[in-house]
């Protein structure tokens, strides 16, 4: 599946349905009178998150979007029927702007959680309604409302609990496919990773954690060099952050202070979150250049460092299980409520 992370769309509720000029004519009833229906509304467009989804993929191939119309209303007072509601299923996760990108309309994060976007045009009133002890028999109805139209911009953040940083080659990837059912692209180039993959972690006593994996970010990233910083968009909704350092570069702390700088040039809502601080591929190394490495690095950051390997398991179940208690600890505070 391809991965698709914004989509420009057209969306047009429907008309609504005009009203009817009509009178009643049966036999042996001498004065019918006006019997005109009104006409039915136009159908709304609405949006509704789903979790089946991770890309805007299908607008691609589809970007007009129009609800039905209502039915013209018919004699004997009958109403004409509404238009059908359009429900355009996106991802969890999905904003949606204007055209221009100026301004932010909506946001749905929930499953199932729904927005009436555009509204349907209203029916046209029937010659039935116009009818007063002035003008028995009136002849006029009013025709439907126009339906509403927009062009707008949906914008895809991921919605997960972890998100995996570093620069490119770091073995982001593969931890996301050693500790998931997840199947990245990993081979031995810098940018294997093109776009954000998401990975499950399941843990023995059921609990669930949703990691997401990010391209390489490299110096300079903000200003257009490599793959650019636009996928830190999608660990925006993460609780906490992992960076992963390859241990085995000469100079540990300047690749830390890389993606740092990244990160406060994209923003506060990336680079004020919590991260932990991971070397990786420590297989490379001997143990005693591996703890000096640690102690330099916690020194300098003031942070808590570990470090793992794919080919070590005890290394790899520490940091799941730290993920998870980090996890739980963000859930209190989260669901801690004031009282007086």
């Amino acid at each position: 599946m391809k991965f698709l992370d914004e989509a420009k769309i057209f969306l047009q509720s429907g008309a609504g349905g005009n009203g009817c000029v009509s009178f009643r004519r049966e036999k042996f009833i001498e004065y019918g009178g006006p019997d005109g229906g009104d006409g039915g509304n136009g159908g709304n467009v609405v949006f509704r998150a789903v979790n089946n989804k991770n890309t805007l993929i299908d607008f691609r191939y589809k970007q007009h979007f129009k609800a039905s119309r209502g039915k013209n209303g018919a004699g004997k007072k009958k109403k004409g029927a509404s238009g059908t509601v359009l429900i355009i299923e996106v991802p969890c996760g999905t904003s949606v702007y204007t055209d221009d990108k100026s301004t932010k309309l909506l946001e749905l994060n929930t499953e199932f959680e729904e927005f009436t976007f555009l509204k349907g045009g209203k029916g046209g009133f029937g010659n039935y309604k116009f009818k007063s002890s002035r003008n028995v028999a009136p002849k006029k109805s009013n025709p439907g409302e126009m339906g509403t139209e927009a062009w707008v911009r949906l914008r895809l953040n991921l919605i997960a609990d972890v998100g995996i940083i570093g620069l490119p080659n770091a073995g982001k990837s593969s931890f996301l496919k050693s500790v998931t059912n997840a199947n990245p692209k990993i081979a031995n180039y810098p940018f294997t990773t093109l776009y954000p993959n998401l990975g499950v972690i399941n843990y023995d006593n059921f609990s669930e954690l949703v990691i997401a994996d990010i391209p390489g970010i490299i110096k300079n990233a903000n200003a257009g060099v490599g793959l650019g910083i636009k996928f830190l968009g999608h660990i925006e909704k993460c609780k906490f952050l992992l960076h992963f350092i390859d241990c085995s570069k000469k100079n540990i702390l300047l690749n830390y202070k890389i993606i740092r700088e990244e990160l406060t040039k994209y923003g506060p809502k990336v680079s004020k979150k919590k991260e932990i601080i991971v070397l990786t591929k420590s297989d490379l190394m001997n143990k005693n250049m591996i703890k000096k490495n640690i102690t330099k690095l916690e020194k300098k950051i003031n942070n808590k460092v570990l470090s793992i390997s794919i080919n070590d398991i005890n290394s790899i179940i520490v940091l799941k299980n730290l993920l998870l208690s980090e996890k739980n600890k963000n859930n209190k505070l989260a669901s801690k409520k004031w009282s007086p």
